[in-house]
């Protein structure tokens, strides 16, 4: 049964926890629920490596342009999964300064922590942006996924970065996620869309019946296939 909070940013679909089939079946039930999208011509962008896949699904369906995100959540000491700031592909860095002042993180923290994500995202750049190069978010509306979330840390620090970007307007769409999770990050989303928000959330790898690691030849086929795709529209 579709909920839908006071503000009506957050639309849950579903409390139930049954699993999806896979990504595949996950992006489908995804793409369907996010139709009213369809006129605007949405960016939909998706995380790496699983949320790419997501991401295609509710692209093909809604006809209309498929991105990545790439970005890195700057962390907190002691926290791997608390999110200070982000560092965005383009070399851009941001932080919450109370959050990481509440966490103890210095300036010598920070720059360190700023390399360390910074090596790896130019390494993912280079991979995947020769294949696929960046699509300008200005102006546009823009749907953002992910083949689900556990803390939402690595989505709230891509939900940053995009708005550093101009879109006109965010869309946050997932399957699955804990309730709480899900309404904190509806904040940082014009409007959010998500599948199921269980009660009982234990790990990700609950929610498919198949959830394989994706590797970066299936990811990089999928950039392949949309780059050919914008060359002959």
């Amino acid at each position: 049964m579709e909920q839908t909070d006071t503000k009506g940013k957050l639309r849950v679909v579903s409390r139930r926890s049954e699993p999806f089939s896979d990504r595949v079946e996950a992006g489908k039930l995804l793409a369907a629920e996010l139709q009213n999208y369809r006129d605007s011509r949405p960016v939909v962008l998706g995380i790496p490596r699983g949320g790419v896949i997501i991401a295609e699904k509710i692209a093909r369906s809604l006809d209309t342009d498929l991105d990545i995100i790439l970005t890195h959540k700057l962390s907190a000491p002691l926290n791997r999964e608390l999110a200070i700031g982000a560092v965005s592909e383009d070399g851009r860095h941001f932080i919450i300064n109370d959050i990481a002042f509440g966490t103890g993180a210095d300036a010598r923290f920070i720059d360190e922590e700023k390399t360390r994500q910074m090596q790896e995202l130019k390494r993912k750049v280079s991979l995947y942006r020769a294949v696929l190069p960046k699509i300008s978010l200005e102006g546009r509306t823009v749907i953002a996924t992910d083949d689900g979330i556990a803390t939402g840390s690595t989505m709230q620090a891509a939900l940053w970065a995009l708005w550093r970007e101009k879109p006109k307007m965010v869309v946050l769409a997932l399957p699955v996620g804990p309730p709480g999770t899900i309404v904190c990050l509806s904040a940082a989303a014009d409007e959010t869309v998500c599948l199921w928000t269980p009660h009982e959330f234990h790990a990700l790898g609950q929610f498919y019946k198949s959830f394989p690691q994706v590797e970066d030849d299936e990811l990089l086929k999928i950039l392949e296939k949309e780059s050919k795709r914008r060359n002959t529209k």
